[in-house]
């Protein structure tokens, strides 16, 4: 009977609520109908919530597991626990603010970014994550087989962009007009984290012609909340605790 119900309603969390009921009915026979069948939905509704979360975690194809309360925080990283806790919150993401990390390698730049791009799906949000060189390879290859408004409707379609390893390379004709195109079409309602080992003071001439770069910048730096990691490479101190253990 409460296999049945499950496959024809998808109530996952009703059956699993209601089994415990039935296997443990000591604990609620003291609850009125009503109490229990309140206990069956509130378990449902928290069912289908983690579900989502879990969707959203899925999908947001994060580079790496990191979360908030995993964070390092030194004077010298340049990096506040305050801060950090106010950027937890969803207020910049509804006034559309950007982030810009900036740092140098190996500082825990993408550490971060994945960390609050996490903690945004578990409030609900979406997030996606994708290195800008990727990025532009897929809007390229996109162009050329006729999905590029597809993948472009997608793409703008997620409350926070996370854009890793922006500047590594000086941009083209096309994938200035490309990403110009995606930024301009988010602007103003979607939110960006973009991560950069680049000074902000370099970005103009890695993208190179000036009137997409001047729009480009515009759209990502106008009001943008601006973090600036520093301090020795993360990977460098976990790799001599590493060392250190073998050879203690």
């Amino acid at each position: 009977m409460i296999d049945t119900i499950n496959q024809q309603l998808k109530l996952s969390g009703i059956k699993q609520a209601l089994k415990q009921q039935l296997e443990q009915p000591n604990l609620y026979q003291e609850q009125s109908f009503i109490e229990r069948v309140s206990l069956l939905l509130t378990h449902e509704i928290d069912t289908r919530e983690q579900r989502k979360i879990d969707r959203l975690v899925r999908h947001a194809k994060f580079r790496l597991p990191a979360q908030l309360n995993q964070l390092i925080y030194s004077p010298t990283r340049n990096i506040e626990k305050a801060q950090i806790r106010n950027l937890s919150q969803n207020s910049w993401l509804n006034l559309h603010q950007n982030i810009l990390i900036t740092g140098a390698t190996g500082c825990g730049k993408t550490y971060l970014a994945c960390a609050l791009g996490h903690e945004h799906c578990l409030q609900g949000k979406s997030v996606y994550y994708i290195r800008l060189k990727e990025l532009l390879e897929s809007l390229f290859l996109a162009q050329a087989d006729g999905s590029y408004r597809k993948l472009l409707t997608k793409l703008i379609k997620y409350d926070l962009l996370i854009l890793d390893d922006w500047g590594l390379e000086p941009l083209s004709a096309q994938q200035r007009g490309d990403l110009l195109e995606l930024i301009d079409a988010r602007y103003g309602y979607k939110s960006h984290i973009i991560i950069s080992q680049l000074p902000q003071e370099n970005w103009h001439e890695m993208i190179g012609e000036s009137t997409h770069a001047d729009a480009i910048l515009d759209r990502l730096i106008h009001g943008s909340i601006k973090l600036n990691l520093k301090g020795e490479s993360i990977r460098k101190q976990l790799n001599k605790l590493t060392d250190d253990d073998q050879l203690s």
